[in-house]
């Protein structure tokens, strides 16, 4: 009986692997044959895959142990066994039924597609439950609301929605709910960009990059901060997401800012802050610019080509401040050691830029869709990558294993089935909220209570709409934080003049902001973690180098070029926000005298130029503050140079 009870633990998870395996390349299949053909449309896309998604959600945590963990395994393997069998049931159903629900049955659905309508919406909300509790709880509310809202007194008061009509809503209507627009967005443009991320990880890509970038840190531990940035910003471009970069590049970088004798929060908060970058670096600057696009009506290169500007403020501003700190607490002064560049490493480096140049080509230049485009560049790198994997690997090794040579793909195909699966039953999830949104008008009553409170004034607009952000953003991430914001900030602030490119980076940078919003921040307690330090420590040290977010949420508005149309115009904006952020760094991390008052009148009146730099309308007075900033930072680094040398 022991003997038997050991044995059965392994071959059931062998098993349970084994699946996940094979429903990942059936799903990898399916959707690569929609990219190619786009046969069936993104509807019929959705409704046959979304439960899918379910199944590999499903079987990941079965695998990982993961799935309801006091419970025995033979119970999770029956509870995933009635899920994939209700998943199998939902996807035959719909697509069987999927023209006559859509046209003859259209309001006036049976009880049978309710009943499947119903099931998905409930797995959807089941799998908030164990991965994004916070939009659980808030759906919850929202879903009670659209019942019962005839006894919320006030503006919010409606005459409350029947069951009926909140199932159908959230499943069978498929304009809003499970089926909508956000996960088919996840599952088709979205989709075919994390298949090139997807191959980029698997044959190593992340690594190198990470590799190249501690080169920089071989001659002088002081160049070392500035690899941090250098790789999150290498990253960030092929990866999209903060806590990525914050796990990947930050398990490297943070143990060696620590040994050339920076303070463990600084170096979590260099990380920190580089990492954040990912939501920001084009030309895939995370879900939340793919979902901007969709809410503007306009191309996701549109939305790229405005990106790159904010961004390169962004990364440069985070570069100044990481100097200043590491200048002011980096005690070692030795060489790093690092390994050599092999010859993936090189080629890798290759791919990566090839990859990044095709991007940029055939959406800038060519203008062909994004899809397209980022499906075109993966069967390129794609094929590159395996050819060059094999000659490489049969040239270096004598004796070649199929599980070896198949450990690449097999690390393609599960990443791109876990990415792509979490991320559609993400956004499944939010559009439960939108769809409640919609039909409970809640975006119009929030908007004219805005409105009312900012009497008209933008600047009080952005102010509550930042304290709103900031209220989301504890407790979401930044997909959700942008969705609600949008929704709530565009209608009022385009309606008094704010151009919709404005309101929407604006929206888009409380989003970023809101991963990094006190006391809640996932990048900074992997930062944090990594390092051994301490989370709020961590997270303080952070927003003061993220202080260039400020500036740019400010900047959107009093340069409103820096988002209008990409190209030359924006360099004039580029440089007034770049030098503000410049005064701004040296002012938060400067120390200019050991006496107070005279270190903190220099400190605060560089704030002051900045900010002036930032809000002035006139270009002229805007830039001629400029100049005292440069002579102050020119003084200090000429200070700089007198100590080194004596």
């Amino acid at each position: 009986m022991n003997t038997q009870s050991l044995n059965s633990g392994p071959r059931a998870e062998k098993f349970g692997s084994a699946l996940f395996v094979i429903v990942a390349g059936a799903f990898f299949v399916y959707l690569f044959r929609y990219y190619m053909t786009g046969i069936g449309g993104p509807t019929l896309i959705a409704v046959t895959l979304v439960p899918v998604t379910f199944i590999l959600f499903s079987l990941e945590e079965l695998r990982t142990k993961n799935l309801y963990p006091r419970l025995g395994l033979t119970a999770n393997y029956i509870i995933t066994g009635v899920y994939i069998s209700i998943c199998i049931t939902i996807t035959l159903y719909l697509n069987r039924e999927f023209m006559e629900i859509r046209t003859v049955r259209a309001g006036m659905w049976n009880k049978s597609d309710l009943l499947i309508g119903g099931l998905m919406f409930v797995l959807v909300l089941e799998y908030a439950r164990k991965q994004h509790f916070p939009l659980f709880v808030i759906n919850l509310l929202l879903i009670a609301y659209t019942v019962y809202g005839s006894i919320v007194p006030g503006l919010f008061w409606h005459p409350g929605l029947s069951w009926t009509r909140v199932v159908s809503a959230m499943s069978v209507e498929m304009t809003t709910g499970v089926f909508s627009h956000l996960p088919q967005l996840a599952l088709t443009l979205i989709g075919s960009f994390i298949l090139l991320l997807s191959v980029l990880r698997a044959f190593g890509c992340v690594e190198s990059i990470i590799n190249a970038a501690s080169q920089l840190a071989a001659k002088s531990s002081r160049a070392l901060p500035q690899a941090a940035v250098l790789g999150s910003l290498g990253v960030a471009a092929i990866s999209g997401s903060g806590a990525a970069n914050a796990a990947t590049t930050g398990s490297a970088t943070i143990p060696s800012m620590i040994g050339s004798g920076l303070p463990r929060e600084k170096a979590a908060a260099i990380e920190t802050a580089a990492s954040l970058g990912g939501q920001l670096m084009p030309p895939i600057m995370g879900i939340t610019a793919f979902i901007m696009a969709e809410f503007l009506g306009r191309s996701y290169w549109d939305v790229v080509a405005r990106g790159y500007a904010p961004a390169l403020i962004y990364f440069a501003g985070v570069s100044v401040g990481v100097y200043l700190v590491s200048v002011r607490y980096q005690t070692s002064s030795g060489s790093i050691s690092v390994l050599r560049p092999t010859v993936f490493d090189r080629i890798n480096l290759v791919v990566y830029g090839a990859v990044i140049l095709g991007l940029v080509v055939l959406m800038g230049v060519m203008r062909l869709p994004a899809m397209i485009a980022a499906l075109r560049v993966f069967i390129v790198a794609g094929l590159a990558v395996s050819v060059i994997f094999f000659v490489v690997t049969y040239r270096t090794q004598s004796s070649h294993d199929f599980r070896e040579l198949a450990a690449p793909f097999r690390r393609f195909v599960e990443q791109f089935a876990l990415v792509t699966a979490d991320l559609t039953l993400l956004l499944a999830t939010l559009s439960i909220m939108t769809g409640v949104f919609v039909i409970t008008g809640i975006p119009t009553k929030v908007g004219f209570l805005l409105m009312e409170a900012a009497g008209l004034h933008l600047a009080v607009m952005a102010l509550v709409a930042f304290l709103f952000a900031a209220l989301v953003g504890t407790g979401l991430p930044p997909a959700p934080t942008y969705i609600l914001t949008a929704l709530v900030i565009a209608p009022p602030m385009i309606k008094v003049g704010v151009d919709p490119w404005v309101v929407h980076f604006y929206a888009f940078f409380l989003a970023v902001w809101g991963e990094l919003t006190p006391p809640t921040s996932v990048v900074a307690a992997i930062t944090a973690k990594i390092a051994d330090a301490s989370f709020m420590g961590t997270l303080f040290s952070g927003l003061q180098l993220c202080a260039v977010l400020f500036v740019l949420m400010g900047g959107v508005f009093a340069r409103p070029e820096l988002v209008l149309e990409p190209g030359l115009a924006q360099l004039g904006a580029v440089g007034l926000l770049f030098a503000a952020t410049v005064g701004i760094s040296f002012g938060i991390h400067v120390k200019f005298s050991r006496k107070k008052i005279p270190d903190g009148f220099i400190r605060i009146g560089l704030v002051c130029l900045s900010i002036l730099v930032i809000f002035h309308p006139s270009t002229i007075l805007a830039s001629s503050a400029i100049i005292p900033i440069g002579i102050v930072v020119a003084f200090w680094i000429m200070q700089q140079k007198k100590k080194a040398v004596g």
